[in-house]
């Protein structure tokens, strides 16, 4: 038996026996469905595989890009949103038993599903004021880059954004460089010059993030750059932008007494949307 808030209950609580609670050993990839299509299916399935290589996970035989397509297709009709818009989040984490040093490396998976209120990507939002973050460094390293269920510093800094009134924050690595923001990838505009840290800084692998280099590298007239950013950059930017595949892009409004345009967010949200259809 366990003790569970006091209560003496059996041990079946999915959490008193899975390594993704005990030690953060899982991955995860979160989704955007909609209308029955999931958006940018091959790159989520594609940096899953890859996520699952490097923390050295078993990948089952059936685990094929056709199979978890239609787990997660079944999932959505099950919760009757087939015709909408709904977030996927699938958690894979290693079966072994409690061990720092796990007995074997097989895996399984399960999958929430929560319904979303927009079907295209709009530009997010009307304020939102951000800082650094300056408590807790990403480690600008290979791990850093996948999403695991090690979300501690991102949940660190949440909580330091309310507390503060703030709306996101900037996370920094260990060479004090703007990496990420707390929930998603972060752009920075300067005249014809569009630059997003890269992955050797530690920022996460987002899916978005590679969708919105190739829209802004077809934008006529700007470069995209993928560069480390100084904190002292952001006083001189003109556009600051955040971006995750569920919300798309989140346009920085205010960072401490520098006010930013959102012109160059606004014609990716454009683009973006006019390659899905």
């Amino acid at each position: 038996m366990i003790n569970f808030n006091g209560n003496l209950e059996l041990q079946d609580h999915l959490f008193s026996s899975n390594r993704a609670f005990k030690y953060a050993d899982a991955i995860f990839e979160t989704i955007k469905v909609v209308d029955g299509t999931i958006l940018f299916w091959e790159d989520h399935y594609f940096r899953l595989m890859a996520s699952m290589r490097i923390v050295r996970m078993e990948i089952p035989m059936e685990f094929t890009m056709e199979f978890l397509e239609k787990e997660i297709l079944k999932l959505i009709v099950a919760n009757n949103l087939a015709k909408s818009s709904a977030r996927i989040r699938m958690t894979v984490f290693r079966n072994a038993p409690g061990l720092y040093t796990p007995e074997h490396n097989d895996v399984s998976y399960f999958m929430e599903v929560k319904a979303l209120v927009e079907k295209k990507y709009t530009l997010l939002s009307d304020t939102c004021v951000v800082d650094l973050f300056k408590d807790h460094y990403i480690t600008p390293q290979l791990l850093s880059t996948l999403k695991t269920t090690n979300r501690v510093l991102n949940v660190i800094s949440g909580i330091f954004a309310k507390e503060n009134d703030l709306d996101n924050c900037l996370l920094l690595n260990s060479n004090k460089q703007v990496v990420e923001a707390i929930n998603g990838n972060v752009f920075l505009v300067k005249g014809t010059v569009v630059k997003t840290p890269p992955l050797s800084d530690g920022c996460i692998k987002g899916i978005m993030r590679k969708q919105i280099i190739e829209v802004i590298s077809e934008l006529e007239g700007y470069t995209v750059e993928e560069a480390s950013i100084s904190p002292f950059e952001l006083q001189k930017a003109d556009e600051l932008f955040i971006t995750n595949v569920i919300q798309g892009v989140i346009s920085v409004t205010k960072y401490r007494k520098k006010s930013f345009m959102r012109n160059i967010a606004i014609k990716v949200v454009a683009s973006l949307n006019k390659k899905l259809i």
